[in-house]
Parts: C-alpha cells; structure tokens; sequence
C-alpha cells in the first residue's frame, strides 16, 4: 500500500494525540456507552499531558451523532483535527496515544490494501461502470446505440427478418465495443489491479471480445450482477470484493517470494538503515497489534535508528524515543515506498524490506 494520504499528517509535526474509538450505535443506549468511552480515552491523554484544548475537537468528532459509523481513527494536533477516518468495522484495539508521532499502523492495517479496480455491469444495451481508486468512486453510464431501435430479436420479422437480426446484433456490437473503450480507458487511467465485469452473458462476451490485452490479465468474469431496476447487487459486490482480495493476496506472496531471493534487508535496524538512504521500495511487516517496539527517531522522517548514538552521528541533537512501528510508517510515507502487511516473515523482528538498489 502506498502511503500517499498520510504524507501531510506529518507537516508540520507533532506530538499528536491518535484514538481508535468504537463508535458503533445501532443498540440501544449505545450513545451513552459511546460517550463513557470517549471519557476514559480522554483521561488516558490527558495523563499523557496532552492539553484539553487538543482534546475537545475529537471529544465533539466522536460524539456527533451524524459519523454514526462502526468505528472510528482520529489524528489530532495543535487542536486541530489533522486527519480522521470512519471504520468499517470497530476498532480492534482501543487505544489512545499522545506522542511525538501519528499512531498510524492500526488504521493501516486495518484499513488493508484499497485496490484500485473497475466494476462493470453490462448487457445489450450498454453497461454501467464505476471506477474506484484512492478512496474515491465515479460512477458512469454507456450506451450508443439509438434507443429507438429494438436490441432484441422477436423472430417475427417475415422476409426482413435476417436484415432485422443484423442490425440487433449490430446494436449490441457497438454498446460493447464503446463500453470495452470505456473500461480500457478508466482502467489505464487509474492503474487498475481488477477488472470486474458482470451482466448479461451475450453482452459480456461481446465485451471481453474487445478488451486489450492487458485488461484482459486483470478481467475477472462475475456470476452475479445485473443492470435490471432493482436488481440485487449484494452478491456483485462480494465477487468484486473476492477479486479484489485474491489480488492482494497474491502481490503479498510475490513480495514474499522475492524477499526471500534477495536484494532485500531483514529486521528493524538494517530496515532503518535502508530507509534513512532510500533505497526501499517496500517495507514487509507483519501485523502485529500487541508490538510494542520501539527505536529513535529526529525531526527528519528519514532519522530513524535502533541506536541513539548512530542518529546523533547522522546530526540529531536530541533522538526521542518513538513506536517502531509509527517511525516506520513516516519514513515510508516519505519516501515514495509501500507497506504491506504479511502473515509471516522471515525475520526476528517481524519486518523486511525489499530494496530499489
């Protein structure tokens, strides 16, 4: 995953106060439960010597009953909400910090890779496609051919009837070929990972007959989904989460496998030591939500160190002791690097990096 949306978290510094609350409202005196909640992550905090006036904008983000959402992840500084994000499901840890710096890595992994990808729902008549990528989904319609024209064949066109089924079907011919070109284009745009194109057997034919190539390597064909009014897409849209998944999956297991080749570095230090030159282009870290290790760090997202004595070398006057795990994450925000979170590694402290060089 890459760390684009967090970068301006870390401008322009800390201490931050982070909160994963568990905000869920659907039973009954849930608010209140949600509210007793806020309150004891608030005393946490504020033990921590965070101010009440880096407080009070969470506390009034939390307890809005309009974000009724299962969970929620809140980064705070200087009073001022920084970053704040909904979870899909409650938190799994509740955990409140005031530190140096963002306590990122559990809306990370628990946020888990978002896959850009292209849902697609066609039949004769054209298709629907939405495009999802960093967080965000546009939705669009295609059809081309002349509505007034029927698209479907009635078996009852006497002598015409061959020229009648030749124009149906040339009907169908150009929806698929403009939602092909449609799908094609949205798909390079944004890089998609997953192709999913659902629908009407004849017109999903049609349509993968005219998908390029490398489309055509990202195409998963699913079984459920229509574009018929009021058609249930619930089943569509776990195919497309299924697709998506698989993905992941099996870009974990290539950055595995190449991490077990070579060109990579294994544990903490030596990840530092990568990072603080820029030399990784993906940080492999086994999610583990109970670590609690920790290293050094300077103002700088690249000072990073398990050794006080190596940053002070490298000209930080005064190294602050910080989770690994939040030191980790800025450094690979800032330097254009991925993070990907892996059932197992080979490496003592649950982390390896592949290398750009």
């Amino acid at each position: 995953m890459r760390l684009d949306f967090i970068r301006g978290l870390y401008e322009p510094g800390g201490p931050y106060a982070s909160v994963y609350l568990d905000t869920d409202r659907s039973s009954e005196g849930a608010a209140d439960v949600v509210r007793r909640r806020w309150a004891h992550l608030r005393e946490l905090l504020a033990a921590e010597g965070a101010p009440p006036e880096a407080l009070d904008p969470i506390g009034e983000l939390m307890l809005d009953p309009v974000w009724a959402v299962p969970g929620r992840a809140v980064f705070a500084r200087e009073g001022e909400i920084a970053l704040t994000e909904p979870l899909a499901t409650r938190p799994r840890r509740q955990t409140a910090r005031w530190s140096p710096l963002p306590h990122v890595v559990p809306l990370l992994a628990q946020r888990g890779e978002h896959v850009p990808h292209v849902e697609v729902l066609a039949d004769r008549a054209g298709g629907d496609v939405a495009v999802v990528a960093d967080g965000r989904r546009r939705e669009m319609t295609v059809e081309v051919a002349d509505p007034d024209r029927s698209l479907q064949k009635t078996g009852h066109g006497g002598w015409s009837q061959a020229n009648f089924d030749r124009e149906v079907e040339e009907g169908w011919r150009r929806n698929a070929v403009a939602l092909a070109e449609v799908v094609e284009k949205e798909a390079h745009g944004i890089g998609a990972e997953v192709v999913v194109l659902a629908g009407d057997p004849k017109a999903r034919a049609l349509v993968t007959d005219y998908l390029a190539k490398d489309v055509l390597r990202r195409l998963t064909v699913a079984e459920h989904g229509s574009r018929a009014p009021g058609a249930d897409l619930d089943h569509f849209r776990r195919e497309v989460a299924g697709a998506c998944r698989a993905w992941t999956e099996r870009r974990c297991e290539e950055l595995l496998n190449t991490y077990a080749a070579g060109n990579a570095v294994t544990g903490l230090a030596e990840t530092a030591r990568a990072l603080r030159d820029r030399r990784v282009g993906a940080v492999l870290m086994h999610d583990d939500p109970s670590s609690t290790a920790t290293m050094w760090i300077g103002p700088e997202p690249t000072q990073l160190s398990t050794d006080p004595a190596e940053l002070t070398a490298w000209g930080v006057g005064e190294p602050v002791r910080e989770r690994a795990d939040a030191a980790i994450a800025r450094a690979v925000a800032a330097t254009d690097a991925e993070l990907w979170f892996v059932d197992h590694i080979d490496s003592p402290d649950g982390i390896g990096a592949l290398l750009r060089f």
